[in-house]
């Protein structure tokens, strides 16, 4: 336990002095920016894709799960080969290409809306969880590297503050111009059916996304050749190592900070995604609420998670980011707890509640996860970035436990067994760190005895 007072508290102080910000580079900073506010955009308009689709397609809770599992499984395919492009030629490369997938798995939607089948969405799905997989390798460690390395947790966080926006803008579009409101009886089913329209009705549900995603698409597009034209930094800091190597994935093996951040990452994401994606589902189960006023609760759990960020991201200046963490951890354990346990509006507002807690899950993770690893940040943010794979399958699981058991609120053990595990990680994670300025793979094997002790 000295060890991790010791590790927590020298970096607490040592970022007090810290800049936050690259000064002289705030355009780039700015425009970096808005790739957190963009992909946050897409990635919640999934959880609305996931009710329009059960309803347009007819499909199980189960089976309207692959919407999550279609972009999230693009997440761990990508990102190892984007961290590759990116050895090879860097930041801006990563992000463009990123964006250029991104905006064209956008743009596939609307031949997937002409088909009218199920597959040719996941297919589009998937090509904007791998844009989205290049961008989030790229951006989440340039933002944690574009700065001094005592402040790589407070600026990541400052970064993903521009990403509840995004989700929240992504949410209330998909509210307004998706959803259409309309939620068939059984007898106003076999009314259409009788009528022959019923069909027709099925396929105007489902042309419903095209415009939303056709715009939002050309929008990224565009933005691709904006940032195509910015000048990048080459970094040469402490992070990527004075000495201009790339790294390997051999020598990722000697930083247990990063495996740990990884399964810690997983866990995190897959009880995010579960929290957001089934709680219509959950108020229209133990409520008499309809889905666009349900619809309000993923906005409501957003905003909980933008408040989430900016009151605690200036904490990380006199608390250590991984004590903050365990104990949201730990909060969110409750919180879920009681989602279980009082299904109803108690239970919605307890997963409401859990995104104030969830908000600096991943920015902090990810930004503990790199400390140290020299020439390898970029192979090494790969791997968090592949992590994002919790998203697809945890949700899955909770489906399955829903149709299994008839009960969306059993489901909710899903996230509150993620969250344990979140702070588990951010409990240890002192004792995993290497300490400030140590960043060769010598002294990660050393640290690594404190893992295998713990």
């Amino acid at each position: 336990m000295q060890v991790s007072t010791s590790v927590g508290s020298r970096t607490a102080e040592s970022s007090k002095g810290a800049a936050v910000f690259p000064l002289g580079q705030m355009a780039l900073f700015v425009l970096v920016l808005v790739l957190f506010f963009l992909w946050g955009m897409s990635n919640n308009l999934t959880d609305i894709l996931v009710q329009q689709f059960r309803k347009s397609f007819e499909l199980s809770r189960f089976s309207a799960q692959l919407v999550s599992t279609a972009n999230f499984t693009g997440y761990f395919c990508m990102a190892i080969p984007a961290a590759l492009v990116m050895r090879r030629w860097g930041y801006k490369i990563g992000m463009v290409t990123g964006l250029c997938l991104f905006g064209a798995g956008m743009v596939l939607f609307w031949p997937a809306a002409v088909s009218g089948k199920y597959v040719p969405f996941l297919v589009a799905l998937f090509a904007v969880g791998c844009g989205a997989s290049i961008l989030e390798t790229a951006a989440n460690p340039f933002m944690a590297q574009f700065g001094p390395a005592e402040t790589s947790e407070r600026r990541l966080n400052f970064a993903q503050m521009f990403n509840p926006p995004g989700t929240i803008l992504g949410v209330w579009v998909g509210r307004q111009f998706i959803l259409s409101g309309v939620e068939l009886t059984p007898a106003e089913v076999a009314a259409k059916k009788a009528a022959g329209t019923y069909v027709a009705y099925l396929h105007g549900e489902i042309m419903r996304v095209v415009p939303t995603y056709i715009a939002l698409g050309t929008v990224v597009l565009l933005f691709a050749l904006v940032l195509a034209r910015m000048k990048f930094p080459k970094m040469t800091s402490e992070h990527e190592g004075d000495s201009g190597g790339h790294g390997s994935f051999r020598a990722l093996r000697h930083y247990p900070q990063l495996w740990f951040a990884v399964a810690a990452n997983v866990c995190n994401v897959g009880g995010q995604i579960c929290m957001w994606s089934n709680i219509i589902f959950y108020l229209k189960q133990y409520t008499p609420l309809g889905e666009k006023t349900a619809a309000n609760y993923i906005i409501y759990s957003l905003v909980a998670m933008l408040a989430g960020r900016f009151l605690t991201t200036p904490l990380m200046k006199y608390i250590s980011a991984s004590r903050l963490l365990g104990l949201y951890g730990v909060a969110n354990v409750v919180l879920m707890a009681l989602a279980v346990t009082r299904p109803g509006m108690l239970g919605a507002w307890a997963i409401v509640g859990g995104s104030f807690f969830l908000s600096i899950m991943f920015p902090t993770i990810f930004a503990l996860g790199l400390k140290g690893l020299g020439e390898n940040t970029k192979l090494g943010g790969s791997m968090l970035v592949m992590a994002i794979v919790g998203g697809a399958f945890f949700p899955l699981l909770l489906g399955w436990i829903a149709r299994s058991t008839g009960s969306m609120a059993l489901g909710y053990m899903v996230p509150l067994f993620c969250f344990a595990g979140v702070a588990a990680y951010g409990f240890a994670a002192p004792l995993i760190l290497p300490p400030p300025g140590n960043t060769d793979p010598e002294a990660g094997a050393i640290v690594a005895e404190f893992g295998q002790g713990f």
